[in-house]
């Protein structure tokens, strides 16, 4: 009997490009999906860096899919902390775009191109 395996669904990468004092960019690409991503992503968004920032950019130009628990994850952490951090969401394709809304990342965020 084979071994099931979660699927993969591809090439993701969720880093911190710029930290620093109060802003902060975090860029976002490829596949995140699954639990292996969402792992990763909620990882990255407790780092001290963004913690400290109060403005951040969310680089999503080359974010070919998001689902909507790391869309979830997102819109927690920019407004669970003391104070809601000031996100702005740059390049979500169609789909991502959605999913964003979905999510109500759209109600605390500001999108550009």
């Amino acid at each position: 009997m084979a071994e099931a395996h979660p699927p993969e669904y591809g090439h993701r990468t969720v880093r911190i490009a710029e930290a620093g004092g109060e802003h902060a960019v975090l860029v976002l690409s490829g596949d995140l999906r699954g639990a292996p991503a969402l792992r990763e992503l909620e990882e990255r968004l407790l780092d001290q860096r963004l913690g400290r920032a109060r403005s951040w950019v969310l680089e999503t130009a080359a974010l070919d899919h998001l689902d909507l628990a790391c869309g979830y994850a997102l819109l927690r952490a920019a407004t669970g902390g003391p104070q809601p951090v000031t996100l702005t969401v740059r390049g979500a394709r169609r789909g991502v775009h959605r999913t964003l809304h979905q999510a109500g990342v759209d109600k605390v965020a500001v999108f550009e191109g």
